[in-house]
Formats: C-alpha cells, sequence, structure tokens
C-alpha cells in the first residue's frame, strides 16, 4: 500500500508543478475573470489517493461556467504535457452544475466524484463542488446509492466468476478482492463522510476487529497488485498460474516442507478473500438492518417501534426475518448450540444475522475435543450434511465462519488451499462443497437429465451418510504422507470416529475416500468393453452398494472440479462400466468375473451377429466381416453403428480401399468417424494429424483390423470446448471426414499450426514425463499409459513413435487434467502378441520419453516477461 501512496504523491506532485508552470509560465492570464477560474481534482482510485503502477490516473478539471480559451488551453497542454511524460490520463472537463447533474443521472460518475480529491488551482471550486454535492447529490439518496453498487457488484462477480475461491483470481474486480473492499468504502463514504479508509473505525456498521481486518486485506491485495503490475510491466490485474511463482517469490515466500512457496501464497491470498467476503457479508447485511428501521411516510412521526423478535428454540430468536441469538452467553453457555444455530438456520430456511454470524466467528475457540466429540453436535451436523434443506449455503456459511474446518479439523487443513495446476478451477475447500452441493442434487432428483444413472441408484443406497460423509473428506489427504489417498482415508477414519459411527460405517467411509479415483481411472483410462478391465474393477469394488456409491462419488467429484470438466463421453463411460461390473455382481459372488462378463459378452455379440444375418440372409461377406469381428466389437457399437461401419467397408472396396464417414453421437457427446482401409504402419497416426489440424481433440479410439488385413478405426472426437466435434457446424465435421480420408490414402496435407490459450498458461507448472508399462491390465495386450505435458499434435507423436517400433495400436483412450496428458494405449506386437521383451519395452519407452520432453518452440514465450522481470529486481 505504501507503494500506491507514493506513486499517488509523487503523481501530485507532478500535476500541481505542471499546472503551476502552465498557468505561470506558458498560458498566464494577465487579468483573470470570474470565468476563468480552474480547479483539478484527481477522481476514481487516484481520488483516493492509492495508484497502481502503470495504472491511468483520472482529472477531472473544473469550471466555474461555459469552457473559456483560457481554460481550454491549460487543459490541452497539461494532457498533452502529461501523455508525452508517459502517464495515461482519463479527463473530464466539467461545470459544477454539469458535475451535479451527471452525477444524479450515472452512478459510475456519482462514485468518481465521491472520492473527488483537490490538486491544484482554485480550492473554491473543489470546496463548492464537494459541498454541493454532498448537499444535491447525496443527501437523503443513500438507499438508492447502496442498491445501485450492490447491483454493480453482482453483475461484476458475474462477469468475475460467482466464486471468491477461483484459482486465477482477479485481483482487482474477482470476488472477495479489492473492487468489493472499494465497494464497502464507497458505501461508507456517501453514508458517513470520511477522508481515509481508516475512519471506518468510527462507523457503527464495523467493529475495531473488522476494521483492523479490513486494513489488513486493504494492504495485502493493494501489494499483489502492485506486484502483478511491477512484473509484468503493464495494469495486469489477473493473478494467472504463470504470474503466480513470481508474486508468491516478490512477497517473500519460500517452500516450507511439502508445501511450495506458490500453494503458501496463494493460501494467504484466499483466506483474505474470505475475510472480505465475511466483511462484506455483515456490512451489507447491517445495512439493511439499518434501512429497514428506518420510519417511512407518516410512521416518520409516530413514537419508534422496537424490530420485530420472534422467539424460536431456546437461545435463538428471528430477528427481522434473520436468525440471531439472545445473546453471545449462548455458545458460551452451551458450545453445541454453535452447531445448532447452523441447523435451525437451515431447516428454517433463515440467513444469519450480522450479529450472529460475527459471534460465531469470535466463539470459534469454543469448538474444542470435547465439543467434536459430543453425540448431540455430531447429530446436528449429520442432519446439516445429509439431510439439509440448503446443505451448499449451510456448510458455506459455516466455512464462512470459521465453525466447519473448527469442528471437522481435517476439512479446516484443507481450507483456502490450492492446487498449482491448470485442471482445478476452485480451492479444495470450495470444490469440496461444490461437490456435497451436487450430490445434494442428485438425491432430490434435480439433475436427472445430466445423470440419469446417479439419480436412480441414490434412491438404492443403504448409508446416505457415509456417502456425504466420504464426499465432504475425500480430498482431506492431500499434501499427506503415503499419498492423497492413503492419507485420505486415515484422516476420514479419524473424523467418523469422533463423530461416533459405527465400525462398519467408519470402514466404508474410509474404502470410498481412499478409492475415489478408482473409478474414474478405470473408466477414462481403461477399455472399459475389456473383460479383464471389468474384472480387476469388480474386485477392488466388490459389492453392489460400494459400487452405487462410488458411481455418485465419481460423478460428484468430477463434475465440481470446473466449468467443462465432466461431459458426455465421461458419462457414457461411467454407465458402461457400472452396468458391466453390476451384471458381474448379478451372476453372483461364486463366479470368475472375467470368465462370466466373456460369457455375457459372448452372447450378446452373437445375438447381434444373428440380428444382422436375419437382415440379410443371403450376404455371405456379412457373415465372414461379422466372424471376423470380435465380440468386444459387437457389445460396444449399436445395431445402427454396426450397419453403417459394414457399409463403409463394403464402400472402401469400390473406391480405391479407403472410405470415411462420420456421425455426431448426442449421447457420448462426441462425434464419431470411422475409417475403413487396407492396413498399414503409421495409418493412425496420420489419421490423428489430420484430426489435431482440424482442432479436433480425440478422447477414445479403437481399432480392429481383420485376418485379411482390413482396419476398421473408430475414433471420438470433440472441439476444444467440450462438445461434439461439428454439433453445431456439420459443413467442418464434413470437411474433416475428407481430410481424415484422404489421410488414410496417405496423401501429404498441410495444416494450420493451432495452439490453444492454455499454452502460456501451462508453461508455469512442471510437468514430469511418466510411462507405465502394464501386462496384467488386459488378456489380450500391453498396455502402455503415458503422460506429460499437452501440446498440440501430440498423439500424432507418440502414435507414431509407436509404429516406428513396429507396435500395432488396439486401442486408444485420451484424457487431459489441465496442462498434463494421458493417454493410454493397448498395443501388441506385429503378429498380436504381448510385448513382454524388457529390451524392446525399455527401448520403446525411451523413445516415448523423448516424444513427451520435446516442447512447443510458443512455450517458453509466457516466461520471457517472468525473466526479465527477475532481471530487473536482481539490478
Amino acid at each position: 500500500m505504501e507503494t500506491a501512496r507514493l506513486l499517488s504523491s509523487v503523481t501530485d506532485e507532478v500535476v500541481s508543478a505542471l499546472y503551476d508552470f502552465t498557468t505561470v509560465h506558458m498560458i498566464r492570464a494577465r487579468n483573470p475573470t470570474e470565468g476563468e477560474r480552474l480547479a483539478v481534482m484527481a477522481v476514481g482510485g487516484y481520488g483516493r489517493g492509492a495508484l497502481a503502477p502503470f495504472s491511468d490516473i483520472d482529472l477531472l478539471f473544473v469550471r466555474p461556467y461555459k469552457q473559456t480559451a483560457h481554460a481550454e488551453s491549460v487543459i490541452e497542454y497539461m494532457l498533452y504535457a502529461l501523455w508525452d511524460l508517459g502517464f495515461k490520463v482519463g479527463h473530464a472537463s466539467r461545470t459544477i452544475d454539469e458535475c451535479v447533474k451527471l452525477s444524479r443521472e450515472d452512478y459510475t460518475i456519482r462514485t468518481a466524484i465521491l472520492e473527488a480529491r483537490h490538486l491544484a488551482g482554485d480550492q473554491n471550486l473543489s470546496a463548492d463542488l464537494r459541498r454541493r454535492y454532498r448537499k444535491e447529490v447525496a443527501e437523503g439518496t443513500g438507499a438508492e446509492f447502496v442498491a445501485a453498487k450492490l447491483k454493480e457488484r453482482d453483475e461484476r462477480h458475474a462477469r468475475a466468476g460467482a466464486s471468491r475461491y477461483l484459482v486465477e483470481p482477479n485481483v482487482k474486480e474477482g470476488k472477495g478482492a479489492l473492487r468489493d473492499l472499494n465497494t464497502l468504502f464507497w458505501i461508507a463514504q456517501y453514508l458517513h463522510p470520511s477522508e481515509t479508509p481508516s475512519e471506518i473505525v468510527r462507523l457503527e456498521e464495523f467493529t475495531p476487529t473488522e476494521v483492523r481486518t479490513f486494513l489488513k486485506a486493504f494492504d495485502f491485495l493493494w501489494a499483489v497488485r502492485s506486484h502483478l503490475h511491477f512484473a509484468t510491466g503493464r495494469a495486469e490485474e489477473r493473478l494467472s498460474f504463470d504470474l503466480q511463482p513470481e508474486i508468491a517469490r516478490r512477497m517473500g515466500y519460500g517452500d516450507r516442507g511439502d508445501a511450495p512457496a506458490v500453494e503458501r501464497f496463494m493460501r494467504r491470498y484466499f483466506l483474505i478473500a474470505k475475510e472480505v467476503g465475511a466483511l462484506t457479508r455483515t456490512f451489507c447485511a447491517k445495512l439493511e438492518q439499518e434501512e429497514t428501521k428506518k420510519p417511512h411516510g407518516i410512521s416518520r412521526f409516530l413514537p419508534r417501534a422496537k424490530p420485530s423478535r420472534r422467539p424460536l428454540e431456546p437461545g435463538f430468536i428471528e430477528e427481522a426475518g434473520r436468525l440471531n441469538i439472545e445473546g453471545p452467553e449462548v455458545f458460551e453457555a452451551n458450545p453445541v448450540n454453535l452447531i445448532r444455530m447452523f441447523k435451525i438456520a437451515d431447516q428454517r430456511g433463515l440467513d444469519l444475522h450480522p450479529d450472529a454470524f460475527s459471534a460465531a466467528t469470535r466463539a470459534k475457540a469454543l469448538i474444542t475435543s470435547k465439543l467434536r466429540r459430543d453425540p448431540e453436535a455430531a447429530r446436528l451436523f449429520l442432519d446439516i450434511l445429509a439431510r439439509g434443506k440448503n446443505t451448499y449455503q449451510t456448510l458455506t456459511l459455516m466455512n464462512e465462519a470459521g465453525v466447519l474446518g473448527r469442528y471437522v479439523p481435517e476439512f479446516g487443513r484443507i481450507v483456502a488451499q490450492m492446487q498449482f495446476n491448470m485442471y482445478h478451477s476452485y480451492t479444495v475447500d470450495e470444490h469440496t462443497l461444490r461437490a456435497v452441493a451436487v450430490i445434494s442434487d442428485i438425491a432430490a432428483g434435480r439433475l436427472n437429465d445430466d445423470h440419469p444413472l446417479a439419480v436412480s441408484v441414490m434412491p438404492l443406497i443403504a448409508d446416505k451418510e457415509a456417502l456425504f460423509l466420504a464426499m465432504l473428506l475425500h480430498d482431506t489427504g492431500k499434501g499427506g504422507a503415503g499419498g492423497q489417498e492413503v492419507a485420505g482415508a486415515r484422516s476420514a477414519r479419524t473424523a467418523c470416529e469422533r463423530l461416533g459411527l459405527e465400525r462398519e460405517r467408519v470402514e466404508m467411509v474410509a474404502w470410498l475416500v481412499g478409492h475415489h479415483l478408482v473409478m474414474s481411472d478405470f473408466a477414462q483410462k481403461r477399455d472399459v468393453n475389456d473383460p479383464a478391465t471389468v474384472a480387476a474393477f469388480a474386485k477392488v469394488v466388490e459389492n453392489p452398494e460400494r459400487l452405487r456409491l462410488l458411481l455418485v462419488l465419481t460423478v460428484a467429484d468430477i463434475r465440481a472440479v470446473g466449468p467443462g470438466v465432466w461431459n458426455g463421453w465421461k458419462g457414457q463411460l461411467m454407465r458402461e462400466l457400472y452396468g458391466a461390473t453390476e451384471a458381474i455382481f448379478r451372476g453372483g459372488r461364486g463366479s470368475d468375473p472375467a470368465a462370466h462378463f466373456r460369457h455375457h459378452q459372448t452372447g450378446a455379440a452373437d445375438a447381434a451377429r444373428e440380428k444382422l444375418f436375419e437382415a440379410a440372409p443371403r450376404d455371405d461377406e456379412l457373415r465372414l466381416w461379422a466372424r471376423e469381428m470380435e465380440d468386444a466389437y459387437f457389445t460396444g457399437f449399436t445395431e445402427e453403428e454396426q450397419a453403417l461401419h459394414y457399409a463403409l467397408i463394403r464402400q472402401a472396396r469400390t473406391q480405391g480401399g479407403v472410405a470415411a464417414a462420420s456421425q455426431v453421437e448426442p449421447n457420448r457427446q462426441a462425434a464419431e468417424i470411422a475409417v475403413a482401409a487396407l492396413d498399414r504402419r503409421g495409418l493412425f497416426a496420420d489419421l490423428a494429424a489430420a484430426m489435431s489440424g482440424f482442432g479436433a481433440n480425440v478422447v477414445s479410439a479403437k481399432v480392429y483390423t481383420s485376418t485379411t488385413g482390413r482396419a476398421l478405426d473408430v475414433f471420438y472426437v470433440q472441439d476444444v470446448s467440450g462438445a461434439a466435434f461439428g454439433e453445431s457446424n456439420p459443413d467442418a465435421l464434413e470437411r474433416l471426414t475428407r481430410a481424415v480420408e484422404a489421410a488414410a490414402r496417405g496423401e501429404e496435407q498441410k495444416f494450420e499450426v493451432r495452439r490453444t490459450a492454455d499454452f502460456g498458461r501451462s508453461a508455469a507448472f512442471t510437468v514430469a514425463p511418466a510411462i507405465a508399462v502394464d501386462n496384467e491390465a488386459s488378456d489380450a495386450a500391453t498396455v502402455i499409459e503415458v503422460s506429460g505435458r499437452d501440446r498440440p499434435g501430440l498423439l500424432e507423436a507418440l502414435t507414431r513413435t509407436l509404429a516406428d517400433a513396429g507396435v500395432s495400436i488396439q486401442s486408444a483412450h485420451v484424457d487431459n487434467y489441465g496442462e498434463r496428458a494421458v493417454d493410454v494405449f493397448y498395443v501388441t506386437g506385429s503378429a498380436g502378441e504381448k510385448l513382454v521383451d524388457p529390451k524392446r519395452l525399455a527401448a520403446l519407452k525411451l523413445a516415448l520419453t523423448v516424444v513427451l520432453q520435446e516442447t512447443d518452440p510458443e512455450s517458453t514465450k509466457p516466461r520471457l516477461r517472468l525473466e526479465r522481470a527477475r532481471a530487473s529486481v536482481a539490478r
């Protein structure tokens, strides 16, 4: 904050000296008239006496009457001089009458003049403007100004992102950021004129403690903003991933244990944002309360009535439509009331009175190990969590007050914690509460259109409390010893035992937390049509109850990661894995899971073949093709898709051995592109190159090769937004299909180099390459899981490397987690055998690692500005 004040002070001196120089030496009025008087005032942020580096300075030139030639010349000279000096100047020239009139009409102008500060010229003009503004604009309009500023705040939050826990926050405009503090100050200043933020200590809306919190947050956020501007050399307001490590370093944060400096810094940022949210909540609620107390109409002349107070449960009252406590002794007499208050608020649909919220925040110290083990407190808390009317709102309120993390210390350790990656959009605690909200919506049937399977199995779940507890605790192992899953299961076990759950239920919650990633890993990184995949998953899950719990838990977890992460493709994979596993459980525990699934798959495939034969009884070629295709093909595609593929293969024979067709699959939220061609080395890579060249993201691919060397490659592709490619632009899908067909024929094509906006951000992360080879995950193929930095053309480069090594791809499963790509390939040797030779595998892993270590030429650019910034600091 000192930097911002110093910059403002230096700028004041420049403007003042320039005015004096201009009016004394350059454009001097020898006999100035009354109309030639002029005042220069700072408005906006500059008017507050705080100026961020590289920010605009806003000046208001105040005249008594209409513009004179003298005033026009002075203003013009000053502006040109300031521009020549490198200042970015916002300016206006108005009479006092114009200022008053425009302030009444426009809240932006009204707010700017609210902070107007005299810099140079006629001080009486500045004083007259402030006096008339207070009397003719502000007086009697407090309620409308407050309403306008709060409406403006809500609209700003919606534009910047509706959560204060977005992991790339806007330091100026975001929720919980500087503009929220400015809004509080504007409102306070409008209602109770003061000169500086520190003077708000005089206001009834804030306690001295809250004022100290206000000033601490103000200083911290200003420091972050100033460092952002200095680091980038411009008025940058977004604390993006590529800048966060540099700002952490500039603000003195270092690594501590397993906590990197950047995560320590960002946790501090989010704790400050949380405090700003609490201040905003308390301030606005008190303003609303004061407004409701004011008499209107004839009631202004009658004796003032006491505000309405209705007793609820002992110690609690409803006051002015909010839940309040009878006094601070309510918590001291019985600390269980700290939890009970939130239960009552949820049950009755009441917001908390600001006095009750503040009292709860101050009473956190009453939450001791004794209260955490109190059976009544546990009952109330579990009612909120698993049976609340508005669980997310109530838990968020508990979190904002600091009660939730104090009562469940395992959750407290993840409050305001961020994960320094591009995959997660929110802090860990916000992600967790959003995931709990998704389960509540599933339980209420509100997400039936998006998640029909999860909604249908929810009533079958025997222990819904265990599900909600597992969701609340699922990420508490992040950063813990032994890995997230092990540490999470350990902390979940501790929390559930303290809450008094029976041993069997404790173990259920601990198992869910320890395995909360299992279903997504199997569905997204393995072939769900492979009997070995389903058998291995069934072995982990063991019973239908766990399967149901894990499905809902996984859906909620993925959906709460951030916008666009969940999509129809992932939903389809989940449904297929769930259905296949459920079929195994229906077969009985005594059966071999893999054998049962193969038997089920073979039966379904034979039935599908018979349907095809019945539709074309004289087609011998169809019979040959159907017998060549493996059973998994017939269980993985619909009858319509099978018919399309067969027609495609026949078509290929009449047009040079190659044909391609495509269609949008709404259920999968992807476009299917099927290619029939003679198999050859590098075919898959050529097709992947064509798709990458068109900006299509491959999410899955399956390769079927007949004994006669004919290949059917089926790709599922999405656009960059995660929608089915070509869903809104069928012509684009048709062009892509023709390009893929040309690639299958081996035609050389040139594509525009495509890159995404994420490349600059991803350069901030270290992404270590990883390659795992598994010969147990499939009976028929070797599974190679490749993980590294995502970039355009990565899939093509990997598959071409596999082709060069003489490896045949049977299927590919492609995903990315922010900056990290995870591509899984089911492969065999040229004779259809698994890859088992250690030397061959070592050479293949080395070749793939080289591909992963290749970087996009542009990926180093975002770092250059930071290197220049570091160099400037060193100098």
